[in-house]
């Protein structure tokens, strides 16, 4: 892993400390939603944890989290498409060896191939994105389980999809993968509710994101609002704040979030 945590000397003060003294893994943090996460969180105080399957893509989000944390973000390339449970046990064990522990996890990575109907899409491709999608961020959140149950108050967030959408045509793999998200939520939350570990999921608005631009290509990305404000939202959940929302998923816009 890149950088191990350690407090920078800055005399700028965050905007909000929600999550002071906590460490947060952001998987797909070089992606739209991610990367505006992975700033959310460390302006928020906490150390992040960027994971994405590209090396430089990461290393310029980090350069971004670097200069607006007072806490040193860390890089973990891994590629979750390929990645077996024993690749999440290393990280995991990295994580402790260089960050001392794990508060949260935000699982923004995501595969998205393009809109094709289920009965032409390769065999192979199908199960890689449903794996993606579905397998991998399960397998990572059992791997960091002992993490975040040694933690006082800890979270998992899932970003979910509007089920209009997964369930629609032309989605395949990844609509199935996204539908069966929202079970995930409801089933580790049943099993986790008397624990300190939330479970949450969050359904974000529509976002200016590369992603959604490969499903809603005749949409204008101008039209539509940066993921800051999902980020923010996502923050929150993370932090004690977000405790009222436990087992729950949040329906969130631009600029405001509400129970849904």
């Amino acid at each position: 892993m890149g950088v191990t945590a350690a407090t920078k000397d800055t005399a700028e003060p965050q905007a909000n400390a929600g999550l002071a003294g906590r460490v947060i893994l952001v998987t797909g943090a070089a992606g739209g939603l991610g990367h505006a996460t992975a700033l959310a969180a460390a302006r928020a105080g906490a150390c992040v944890v960027l994971l994405g399957r590209k090396v430089r893509p990461l290393e310029r989000t980090y350069d971004e989290v670097a200069a607006a944390a007072t806490v040193e973000p860390a890089i973990y390339p891994l590629d979750l498409e390929g990645a077996t449970f024993e690749d999440y046990v290393t990280m995991a064990d990295a994580i402790v060896a260089q960050c001392g522990g794990l508060d949260g996890i935000v699982h923004c990575a995501a595969r998205f191939d393009g809109l094709t109907p289920l009965e032409h899409v390769e065999p192979g491709q199908f199960l890689r994105v449903l794996h993606a999608n579905l397998a991998a961020p399960w397998l990572l959140t059992q791997a960091c389980l002992p993490l975040l149950r040694a933690r006082k108050d800890s979270a998992v967030v899932f970003v979910l999809e509007d089920p209009a959408v997964t369930g629609a045509a032309y989605r395949g793999a990844y609509g199935l993968a996204k539908s069966a998200l929202v079970a995930l939520v409801t089933m580790l939350h049943s099993e986790t509710a008397r624990s300190n570990l939330r479970v949450h999921g969050i359904r974000p608005s529509p976002m200016a994101t590369q992603l959604r631009a490969r499903a809603w290509f005749a949409e204008d990305p101008a039209k539509l609002p940066a993921p800051a404000g999902a980020a923010h939202a996502i923050v929150r959940l993370l932090s004690a704040a977000g405790c009222e929302w436990r087992g729950r998923v949040l329906e969130a816009g631009d600029t405001e979030y509400a129970p849904g």
